[in-house]
């Protein structure tokens, strides 16, 4: 049974690696299976895992309409490391805890692997919810018990917003990108950071930055000669769209010897490169800060970034989700906007798409899908084709629109919320530039580990130097050596992480993603378990 289960898989692998460049930074995965039987030492929970899989694949659907053979070719070629194999172990061996506890040397999986604040126990902001609960039902608005229930601010601001939704109907559809009124504060408040002029139809309100990705992807690529530049390491959102969308992966290499620093350097080696090989390179992608690598550029290094995109004529897609997560005080966030805008590059002279989302920052609201991206740079006719887009899927959900106009606008100095606001964003940020340094101190002090300095964002991006042995080992197993590591890492302690082969590498390097969003008070278990995992791994492989 399970060899008719792994040749299944083979099969699958196989065929996705035809449709792959062999020279892809992104390593592509092998079967999950062959990956788990490949362990001597697997918990009950694991062979359990492997049993439901086997059973569950060896049904005959050789009648049903749609097969791997005939499946779209290039949604094989997708992968998302960030919720691939490791968690999925991860959410098997928490279900065996809770059936059969006891039954592991740990008592709870301990979630490192994915940017997801309020599952590790972060509190929503206040006002935010205050607010939002307002406009969900506008009925207790005029109750007379919600003045004792609720900040005059957010009450003022729930009957603002209600009054920019026809009907007050947070339930019915909006315009297409999104409604009017939210994208005059959204507007406002980008006006506000960037002290240049914002314009509200700039703005398309989308399900978190993830679909705005994906429609800019939609725009750029009609075939596989058409590049994106992307970091490597990236945030697989970008592999994964890319490849969903039939385009090519144009690598560029942060320098990882220098704080993960991005050279204009290696953006013209790449692009050479590419143009050489036939692919027309029509944007650059570029994460700041950065994700998984969590540096913050430096205002002159953007300025050669704005440059480099006006020479060249490419699109500039600037994530900066991660805006309010900085942590160091020699860095500090700016825009591309802002940074274009103060070079004297205006609408006509440089395409920029700027994504925001209400996912990260101190606000962490994954789950309610808000953000948006700003869209300048682009002719009439081209924004009609965005526009047409953004209308296939209706509209975004009206409480991530909400949300996303709450976090560009939030309570100011004399408003009744602002010191609780206040407080709360500034115990969460403190909380993870803590965490971020406990855990950048923890994996420095480990045999064979190196890490740049958590700057921003929510990760930590160290570098393993695996004993051959090891690797050795891994290849036996026809895996990735860091996805061996993160796998043995996972069965010993329940910490899961994401390995580096992911999110991309330079080849021979390894690495793995690790969260700082873990509760503070969990923080020294994790250093624990963590350290005398890996005194073991190494004890055990070495020489």
């Amino acid at each position: 049974m399970r060899r008719f289960v792994a040749d299944k898989v083979k099969t699958l692998i196989n065929r996705s690696r035809t449709t792959c460049s062999s020279s892809s930074p992104i390593t592509t995965s092998t079967s999950a299976l062959q990956r788990l039987t490949s362990s001597s030492s697997q918990s009950p929970a694991v062979l359990r895992f492997l049993s439901t899989s086997s059973d569950s694949m060896a049904s005959d659907y050789s009648s049903t309409p749609v097969t791997l053979n005939n499946v779209n070719p290039k949604v094989l070629k997708c992968e998302y490391a960030v919720r691939g194999e490791i968690v999925n172990l991860a959410q098997k061996l928490q279900q065996d805890l809770k059936e059969n506890p006891g039954s592991h040397t740990f008592d709870e999986i301990l979630y490192c692997n994915i940017g997801n604040p309020q599952s590790l126990a972060q509190q929503p902001i206040t006002f935010f919810r205050e607010v939002l609960a307002l406009c969900d039902h506008p009925l207790i608005l005029d109750k007379s018990e919600t003045q004792g229930l609720f900040s005059a601010d957010s009450i003022e601001r729930a009957f603002q917003i209600l009054d920019q939704i026809p009907g007050r109907a947070t339930g019915a559809y909006s315009h297409s990108q999104g409604i009017k009124g939210l994208r005059d504060t959204i507007a406002s408040g980008i006006e506000a950071r960037d002290g240049f002029p914002a314009d509200p139809n700039d703005i398309f309100l989308t399900d978190g930055a993830s679909p705005a990705v994906h429609m800019m992807m939609q725009l750029l690529i009609g075939s596989e000669n058409d590049g994106i530049l992307c970091p490597i390491p990236q945030y697989p959102l970008y592999s994964a769209s890319i490849a969903l969308h039939g385009g090519t992966l144009v690598p560029y290499y942060l320098d990882e010897e220098t704080g993960w620093g991005l050279e204009v350097s290696e953006l013209e080696n790449q692009l050479k490169t590419a143009k050489s090989k036939g692919i027309n390179v029509r944007a650059l992608a570029v994460i700041n800060p950065g994700n998984p690598t969590g540096q913050v550029l430096a205002e002159a290094n953007q300025r050669e970034i704005v440059e480099f995109c006006k020479k060249e004529g490419l699109v500039l897609l600037a994530d900066e989700v991660y805006q309010e997560n900085v942590y160091v005080p020699e860095k500090q966030f700016h825009s591309f906007k802002k940074v274009a805008r103060s070079m004297g590059f205006g609408e006509k002279d440089i395409s920029l798409v700027s994504f925001q989302s209400v996912s990260k920052g101190f606000y962490g609201e994954c789950g309610k899908r808000g953000g948006y991206m700003e869209v300048t740079g682009f002719s009439p006719e081209i924004r009609e084709q965005i526009y047409k887009v953004a209308s296939v899927n209706l509209c975004s959900n009206i409480s991530g629109q909400i949300l996303a106009s709450l976090v560009m606008s939030p309570p100011k100095v004399g408003d009744e919320s602002y010191e609780s606001f206040a407080a709360e964003k500034e115990g969460i940020l403190s909380s993870l530039a803590r965490r971020a340094k406990t855990l950048e101190d923890a994996f420095r002090s480990l045999e064979g580990v190196t890490c740049n300095k958590a700057e921003g964002a929510m990760y930590l991006f160290p570098r393993i130097n695996l004993p051959d042995k090891a690797i050795k080992a891994a290849e036996e197993a026809k895996t990735a050596p860091d996805a061996f590591y993160a796998r043995r890492l996972l069965n010993a302690t329940g910490i899961v992480v994401v390995p580096g082969s992911g999110f991309g590498q330079r080849p021979g390097t390894w690495h793995f993603r690790c969260t700082i969003l873990p509760q503070e008070e969990k923080i020294p278990a994790i250093v624990s378990r963590l350290t005398e995992f890996h005194k073991q791994f190494m004890d055990e492989f070495r020489g």
